[in-house]
């Protein structure tokens, strides 16, 4: 079902033994992040605590697995709805935005309508002349995944004779280019406003310690600063805030993030080729 503002609401039908259908709402856009129940939990209980560390715990998210969620919230939708300031797992302040009170809200009325249309599609599929709606109803499950998703629009479009570069506006003054096939931007519907989701694997950032002003062959370079860091056995993972609600994260080395000395903090740049950028759209 697709509801306005170019969301896709997808429904999860349960399937036997349990002979009541239930459906599991989740908000998406394109081939991008998903919200669903858990995070709007999170986020409802981010409203009541003012704390992260502590939502976290309520619902029964690891703090990485919360902060995780915070980001991808924060990118998916057009402004960010959660603000929050450093506090590690200790807690720091952390508000519910005006935006993100308004899809915690809408959420929940969109909920309360799918029960009532699953109620009907019970129905439907508890007649003889259901059964022929069977498949249809088990293939409305659709699932997705993509480390770094940003929402943006196209502010620019440079055509080739077989490629096509374009610049993805995602947040003011912040800009991201992807190279794509011309049959690709034509399949898309790609053109100036148009908008679009920046897919971009965390194993594909470079980072590099210090202020912009780098020569590097990467088409994208985009300044930010280091705001969390999590170490892995082999592999670290930095999270980098490019601007206010808008963050990128990548996966490097131990032995880089140690030598680059990225704690948080920390102005870095992240290098993306241009081919390296997925770009999708509703």
């Amino acid at each position: 079902m697709t509801g306005g503002g170019g969301l896709l609401y997808n429904t999860a039908v349960t399937a036997p033994p349990d002979p009541d259908l239930t459906a599991l709402l989740t908000l998406r856009r394109g081939a991008g992040a998903r919200a669903g129940a858990e995070r709007m939990a999170l986020l409802a209980a981010i409203r009541e605590h003012g704390s992260i560390s502590a939502a976290a715990k309520i619902v029964g998210l690891s703090y990485k697995a919360a902060w995780d969620a915070v980001q991808a919230l924060n990118n998916l939708f057009d402004r960010p709805l959660v603000s929050a300031s450093p506090g590690g797992k200790e807690g720091g302040a952390t508000v519910v935005t005006p935006a993100g009170e308004a899809v915690i809200e809408a959420f929940a009325q969109v909920e309360a309508e799918l029960a009532v249309a699953v109620d009907r599609l019970q129905a439907k599929l508890s007649a003889p002349a259901g059964a022929a709606l069977k498949p249809l109803a088990w293939s409305l499950a659709m699932k997705t995944s993509a480390r770094n998703v940003l929402r943006g629009r196209v502010v620019r479009i440079t055509p080739g004779a077989v490629n096509a570069e374009v610049a993805l506006e995602v947040a003011e003054g912040v800009e991201i280019v992807a190279v794509v096939t011309r049959e690709s931007l034509e399949a898309l519907g790609l053109g100036p406003g148009a908008e679009a989701l920046a897919l971009i694997k965390s194993s594909f950032v470079i980072l590099a310690a210090g202020e912009p002003g780098l020569r590097t062959s990467a088409r994208n370079g985009l300044a930010g600063v280091v705001t969390r860091r999590e170490d892995g056995a082999v592999n670290s993972e930095i999270t980098l805030e490019l601007t206010a609600g808008k963050t990128l994260t990548a996966t490097i080395t131990r032995e880089s993030a140690d030598a680059l000395d990225l704690q948080p903090g920390a102005p870095a740049l992240a290098l993306i080729k241009a081919s390296h950028v997925i770009l999708a759209v509703d």
